[in-house]
C-alpha cells in the first residue's frame, strides 16, 4: 500500500514571492517585501535610511545615552579637547558637546516631524480639493499657493517669526507656513491626472458625493509622491530650522540645538574647532541621509523611474 507524498512546507520566502497569491493578505504582503528587496538593492538609499533611523533612535534615548547633563556648566573645564571624559569636547561654558548634540538632535529633528506632521496633510487637502473641483476653488487656492512660493523660502521664515517672536513654536509655525504649496501643487497634478478616470466616473454614479471621493479615492493614490516629496523635503527643512537657530530666531538658550551650537562655537572655528564642526556634521549627516533615503523612496514609488 503507497501513501501520497505530502508537499513540502512553503516557505515564508516563497509565500511572498508567489505569483498567484491566494488571498488580498498575502497579496499586499508580497507586494511590500518585493518592495524591501529593491530598496536594499539600493545601497546609498539603504545606509541613508540606517543613518536617518540611528540619529532618530540616539534622539529619543538621549536620557539613556547622553554622559552628562546638556545644560551643566564647567567653566573649569571650558573649552576642553575631546577625551574619555568628554567624548566630543566641551563648548565655551565648559557643558558637554556629546550630550548636547544627542539632546539637541531631539529639537531639530523633532522640529522636522512637527513640520512633516503639519504640512503634508495641509498641502494634501489643498491640492487634492483645487484639482478635483476646479473652477473658482481650484483659481483661489492655487493663486493663494503661488503668492508662498513666490518668496524664498528661509526669508518668508524670518518674516514670519519676526512678526511672530524668537521661539521654537514659532520657527516650526514659519516654517510649516513657508513648506505648505509645494505638496499642495503635487498633490493638484495628481489629482488631475486621476479626477476622470473611469473608477471615479464609477464611484460617482453611486451617489458618493466630492468630499467622499476626495478622502476616500483620490488621496490615497496621491500618498506615494506625497511620501517621496516629504522624504526628499526633509534635508531642507532641517537647514532651515538650523539656519534660524543660526541666527537666534530658533530654539532659545539654554535648550541645545545644532544652529545655534554652531552659531555659539563660530568664534572657536580656527583653535576649538570641534566645538562648531560637531553639530555641523550632525547638520551635513541628517541632509545626506534624507536625502540618500528620498532618492530610493522615489526609485520605489514612482513608476516613472522604474
Amino acid at each position: 500500500m503507497t501513501t501520497a507524498a505530502i508537499p513540502a512546507p512553503v516557505g515564508r520566502r516563497d509565500w511572498l514571492l508567489d505569483e498567484n497569491p491566494a488571498s488580498r493578505r498575502q497579496a499586499a504582503w508580497g507586494q511590500r517585501y518585493r518592495g524591501w528587496l529593491a530598496f536594499r538593492e539600493n545601497p546609498l538609499a539603504f545606509w541613508g535610511a540606517v543613518v536617518a533611523l540611528l540619529m532618530a533612535v540616539a534622539s529619543v534615548l538621549a536620557p539613556v545615552l547622553a554622559t552628562h547633563d546638556p545644560g551643566a556648566q564647567d567653566l573649569a573645564n571650558r573649552l576642553a579637547a575631546p577625551s574619555a571624559a568628554h567624548w566630543l569636547g566641551t563648548d565655551e561654558l565648559g557643558r558637554d558637546i556629546y550630550s548636547r548634540l544627542l539632546y539637541g538632535g531631539r529639537v531639530t529633528l523633532g522640529m522636522v516631524v512637527a513640520v512633516v506632521v503639519l504640512v503634508a496633510p495641509l498641502g494634501l487637502l489643498v491640492g487634492t480639493v483645487a484639482g478635483y473641483m476646479g473652477g473658482l476653488f481650484d483659481r483661489v487656492l492655487m493663486r493663494i499657493t503661488d503668492v508662498f512660493m513666490a518668496f524664498p523660502r528661509l526669508i518668508l521664515a524670518l518674516a514670519f517669526v519676526a512678526a511672530l517672536k524668537p521661539g521654537l513654536e514659532s520657527a516650526v509655525i514659519a516654517i510649516a507656513l513657508t513648506a505648505w504649496p509645494p505638496y499642495a501643487r503635487l498633490a493638484r497634478a495628481e489629482t488631475l491626472t486621476i479626477r476622470n478616470n473611469d473608477f471615479i466616473a464609477a464611484v460617482r454614479v453611486q451617489g458618493a458625493g466630492p468630499w467622499r471621493i476626495i478622502t476616500r479615492h483620490v488621496m490615497p493614490l496621491c500618498l506615494s509622491s506625497l511620501v517621496v516629496r516629504v522624504t526628499l523635503d526633509m534635508s531642507s527643512i532641517i537647514l532651515t530650522a538650523a539656519g534660524l537657530g543660526f541666527l537666534g530666531l530658533g530654539a532659545q538658550p539654554p535648550s541645545p540645538e545644532w544652529g545655534a551650537m554652531i552659531a555659539t562655537g563660530r568664534r572657536f572655528l580656527l583653535e576649538q574647532w570641534w566645538v562648531p564642526v560637531v553639530p555641523g556634521l550632525a547638520i551635513f549627516a541628517a541632509s545626506l541621509a534624507f536625502n540618500l533615503l528620498g532618492d530610493g523612496m522615489r526609485d520605489l514609488l514612482d513608476p516613472k523611474q522604474r
